[in-house]
This record gives structure tokens, C-alpha cells and sequence, in this order.
């Protein structure tokens, strides 16, 4: 029956749409304008939302009960022990015991002889007084000498310091003698046997000197350095020298200003001239001040300043104020490996006898015209790092500009020396004296470093020069180039060894050629260049005694450091050396 009432209402919905469809068709509507006075704004009508949380209309609704928890402990009974924790043990190597004294001896070829000590006392935590000597000698014997070649070189130095919370001072008294012998004749002369029995080659040097040197923890003045020295011969020569050097230094944000001054004054004397009985007499002060600022940022560290100063010589007629460049820079390009360096630096640099007879102690005590070397400057720019962690590098190049640069020179045969038995044992040809000279000098320097590990340390390096002279014909006995090689190896805990290799290119020097036992002309010599090869080998017995021997002049080489003075051939000498506390 409800299927037919369906049936029913779905029949009249079809006539009646059907209807009203032909009543259109009969009322035409037509058209109509409609103006639309507001614009359509659609709204979202109110929706019906399902609550979240819905009411529950239920008549069996229980209420929750609250619950509360408690925990009942009971002791368990444990038979495990934890066994404790146990720092495994550090292998301890033995530490090295060092000794505040030692004592060495050594002897070999041509009756050499070494002895060398120290010993240092502790006066208190604070303060130390320390005592070293030194001996160092041969008999001589070289091959074809005819003279006596011996020689001995003996320093003693007392010194005291002592360390304090504020400052830290230490005090020097330095002694010695040495003994040479003028034994460098040429072919010549050596063969005349009349002239060889009257010359008595041998002169001794003379030192002694007190020198302090003081350094502040805090506060503007640095610190400051003074010394006073005598230095003389056997030929009556004396010479006093006095240098007084205070620093301050005061930081100026993240500078430093600097003032370094100095005082630099030597006083002179030698019996005679070279050929004649007139004394000569030298005295020069050299004041001199060097203001300068560093700067510091990031990789760049700059030093910029300028050296005043002037000599004050008695002798001179008037005293000049001399200004110097002293800059100095470096920049870290790549961290450590690759550092740029470079400066101009200048100054007024003393001379004096000492200095002279140090660098070639076969010099005359007739020296004439010591006077400061006038060093307008020294340009020089260079790269130095590290190539690895165990290899670092060093190469320079620089331009050097002296006036009244002290060349040493061969001293030509006197007139003396025409009466050998009265003449001066320094006048055959076979001393040196000096020449002033305006020099320019430049160079080029590259040095490589190996720390392999730490049982095994290399160093080569080598430079080659080029100069020029203003009034000499020669820059003399200066070499064209230099080498060294340098090698330690701690073998094993007992064994060491070493090797030390030098290379001297050509030099030249001026001889006089004879005739006879008169001077006729004198010719420019070339010295040939020289590899002398040493090496030494060690054996450490224990902790206080240890043996060493060593080689000089390995090859045999009989060159000459000198014009005319030849060096001792292959030399052997073996000792030992025990370390020990009082």
C-alpha cells in the first residue's frame, strides 16, 4: 500500500510541473530592467557543529572513583659485589738527571789540547754565581812553515745573577789571553833563511772586561745593559772601551712606543806605525738614540722608527748629526707557511781593535784610521715558513751601503825589513792591516731547516755577494760566497753523532812580489775557495761520563784562510766529559 501512495504522489508532482509549464507559454512575462543598488555580499549562514566533547545523556552514568597507589618495599638479599675500578698503570720514563758542573779534556793531532769547565753554586733560590773556562791550543807542525804556528786561547768568566719579583740582574767579569804567531811568509822570503832566523813571529792579546745587564718586570724602563773593557797586546797597544745602553718602552693602546739609547765610547793607542816610530791615538763617542713605534694588526706587524746619531771626535773638526731609516715588517700571508718580511734599517756602527784582531788575529799592532763605519742603510726583503710541519725555509735578498767600511788587508814587506835583525817580527809580508772604503754590497741568502724528529736536526743555508768599491781595487778578503751544513743525530740513548761542512768561495788580496830583499811592485792575489769537512761522534757511558772524538779538516785540505797562511791539515782529537753537583 505505500509503494502505491509513492506511486500516487510522484504522478501529480509530473502533472503539475507540466501544468505550470503551459501557463508560462501563455503569460509572456516580457522583459524588465532591475537595478542592482547594492553589491552581492555572500555570508556563511549559521552552521550546525558536532561538540567536541558531546553531553551524554545516559542514565547509567557512574562517577569515577579516585584511586591512590602505594609501594610496598621489600629488602632483597644481594651476593653481588662489584669489583672496583683500577687506573691502568702510566709506563714512567726515567727523568733525565742534569748536573749544574761539568768538566772536559780532550787531546790530539799537532799536540792539541782542549779543557773546558763549569760550575755553577747556588747561593740561594734566587741568586746563582757561575764560573767558566775555557782552553783551547796547539803546538803547530803544519806542513812547509818555517816559522813557529803555534797558538793558545785561554777565557775565564766569573758571573752572578739573581732573580727577584720586580727585576732580574746578572754581572760578567770576562778574562783572556791568546798567543799567535805572524807565521805566514811568503815562498820567497821563507826560503831566505837569513831573513828567517831574526824574525820572532809570536804576540799575545790581552783582555779583561765588567759588564752588567739589568731587566724590569714592569713599568716603563725595559731594562739597560753597560760594560767596560780593556783590550791590549804585547806590543804595548791599549784600547778602553765603555757602552751604556738604557731601553724604555711605554704602550700606547695596542702599541709600543720604544727609545733604545746608547753610548758608545773607545779610546785607542799603538806604539808605533807600521813604518816608523810615530804612535797613532784614536777616540770616538758615538751617541745615539732610536725612537720607534710598533704596530700590530692581525697579520701585520710593523716597526717604524729612525737611528739618530753622531760621532764626537776630538780630532775632527766639526761633529755630525747622522739620521737613519729603521723600519721593519713582516705579514703572514698563509698562517706560518708563508711569511712576507722586509726593511730599511741604518746606523753608525763603532770599530775597534778588539772587533779586528777577533776576525783575523794575524793583524799588526800599527792599525791607523779606526773610525765608525757610517751604514746609510740596509734594504732587504725576503719569505721565510714552513714548507711542512718538519721543514722550514728562510730566502733574502738585500742591498748593503757603507762608507768608511774597515777592509783587512796583507801589510807589504817594510823598508824595516831590509835589516832583519832590527826589524819588528809583524814587518816581512806576513801581517795585515786595514783600509777605509766606501762599500756596497749586495746579497742573496736562502736557508732550509729540518727537524726530522726529535733525534735528528739539519740546517743548510748559502749566500753569494757581489761588490763594489769606491777607491780600493778589490773588496778584500771578502768571500763571493758562503755555505754551511749542520747535522745532529742522537743515534740511541748512548751513541751521538754530527757533521759540520763549510764551504768559503774566492777572496782576493793584494801581495808584494820581490826581486830581492827590496819591495819591487805589488799584484792582486786570488785566494782559492775552501771545503773544510768536520764531523764528531759521542757515547754517553752513563748519566755523569760521557767519550766523544771528532775530525777537523776531514779531507786534508791545506788551504789558505789567509794570503799566505795555511791551516792545519786533517786534525784528530778524543776526551771525554763528566758532569757532576758538588
Amino acid at each position: 500500500m505505500i509503494r502505491n501512495i509513492k506511486s500516487i504522489f510522484t504522478l501529480s508532482l509530473i502533472l503539475g510541473a507540466a501544468s505550470f509549464a503551459q501557463a508560462q507559454d501563455k503569460d509572456n512575462l516580457g522583459t524588465e530592467v532591475v537595478n542592482v543598488v547594492k553589491p552581492y555580499t555572500p555570508e556563511i549562514g549559521d552552521a550546525f557543529k558536532i561538540k567536541a566533547t558531546p553531553a551524554l545523556n545516559d542514565s547509567v552514568n557512574t562517577a569515577k572513583k579516585k584511586v591512590t597507589y602505594g609501594i610496598f618495599s621489600v629488602p632483597v638479599a644481594s651476593t653481588f659485589a662489584p669489583a672496583k675500578g683500577k687506573a691502568t698503570a702510566v709506563k714512567k720514563a726515567k727523568p733525565i738527571k742534569l748536573y749544574d758542573n761539568y768538566v772536559t779534556l780532550g787531546f790530539g793531532t799537532y799536540t792539541s789540547a782542549l779543557a773546558e769547565m763549569y760550575t755553577n753554586f747556588e747561593i740561594d733560590r734566587n741568586s746563582n754565581f757561575g764560573i767558566y773556562l775555557n782552553h783551547n791550543s796547539s803546538q803547530g807542525g803544519i806542513e812547509d812553515v818555517v816559522l813557529d804556528d803555534k797558538f793558545y786561547d785561554t777565557d775565564l768568566n766569573l758571573n752572578y745573577s739573581s732573580r727577584t719579583n720586580n727585576f732580574n740582574w746578572r754581572t760578567d767579569l770576562d778574562l783572556g789571553h791568546q798567543l799567535y804567531n805572524w807565521y805566514g811568509l811568503d815562498a820567497q822570503v821563507a826560503q831566505t833563511q837569513s831573513i828567517v832566523q831574526f824574525i820572532d813571529p809570536s804576540h799575545s792579546f790581552y783582555n779583561a772586561g765588567l759588564s752588567g745587564s739589568i731587566e724590569f718586570n714592569e713599568g716603563f724602563f725595559e731594562g739597560a745593559s753597560a760594560e767596560v773593557g780593556y783590550f791590549g797586546d804585547s806590543f804595548e797597544s791599549s784600547e778602553i772601551r765603555a757602552v751604556v745602553a738604557p731601553d724604555f718602552m711605554v704602550p700606547i693602546a695596542k702599541q709600543k712606543l720604544s727609545l733604545d739609547l746608547k753610548l758608545d765610547y773607545v779610546n785607542g793607542s799603538f806604539d808605533r806605525n807600521f813604518d816608523n816610530d810615530e804612535s797613532l791615538e784614536y777616540s770616538h763617542l758615538i751617541v745615539g738614540a732610536n725612537p720607534s713605534i710598533q704596530i700590530l694588526k692581525e697579520d701585520l706587524t710593523l716597526d717604524l722608527g729612525v737611528n739618530v746619531a753622531a760621532d764626537f771626535d776630538p780630532n775632527a773638526s766639526k761633529t755630525d748629526v747622522k739620521v737613519y731609516p729603521s723600519v721593519r715588517a713582516s705579514y703572514r700571508l698563509v698562517d706560518e707557511y708563508f711569511i712576507m718580511y722586509g726593511g730599511l734599517e741604518g746606523d753608525l756602527k763603532q770599530n775597534t781593535y778588539q772587533d779586528l784582531a777577533t776576525e783575523n788575529p794575524f793583524v799588526s799592532p800599527t792599525l791607523d784610521s779606526i773610525s765608525p763605519t757610517d751604514q746609510k742603510f740596509d734594504l732587504y726583503a725576503g719569505i721565510k715558513g714552513k714548507l711542512s710541519s718538519a721543514m722550514s725555509y728562510n730566502l733574502r735578498a738585500s742591498y748593503l751601503s757603507q762608507d768608511n767600511r774597515l777592509l783587512i788587508k796583507n801589510n807589504a814587506r817594510s823598508a824595516d825589513a831590509a835589516n832583519a835583525s832590527a826589524a819588528e817580527g809583524y814587518q816581512f809580508g806576513n801581517s795585515f792591516g786595514i783600509v777605509n772604503d766606501d762599500l756596497r754590497t749586495l746579497s742573496v741568502f736562502g736557508e732550509l731547516n729540518f727537524d726530522v724528529n726529535s733525534n735528528l736536526k739539519m740546517r743548510v743555508n748559502g749566500e753569494v755577494f757581489s761588490y763594489e768599491t769606491e777607491l780600493s781595487e778589490e773588496a778584500w778578503n771578502l768571500p763571493d760566497f758562503k755555505a754551511s751544513f749542520f747535522a745532529d743525530y742522537q743515534i740511541d740513548k748512548n751513541w751521538f753523532a754530527g757533521i759540520t761542512l763549510f764551504y768559503v768561495g774566492e777572496r782576493k788580496d793584494q801581495e808584494s812580489v820581490m826581486t830581492s830583499t827590496v819591495q819591487n811592485t805589488l799584484a792582486v792575489e786570488t785566494l782559492e775557495s775552501y771545503f773544510d769537512a768536520n764531523a764528531h761522534v759521542g757515547y754517553r757511558f752513563n748519566d755523569q761520563l760521557s767519550f766523544f772524538a771528532r775530525v777537523n779538516n776531514a779531507l786534508g785540505n791545506n788551504y789558505e784562510r789567509f794570503i799566505n797562511y795555511p791551516v792545519q791539515g786533517i786534525q784528530g782529537m778524543a776526551g771525554a766529559t763528566y758532569r757532576f753537583d758538588w
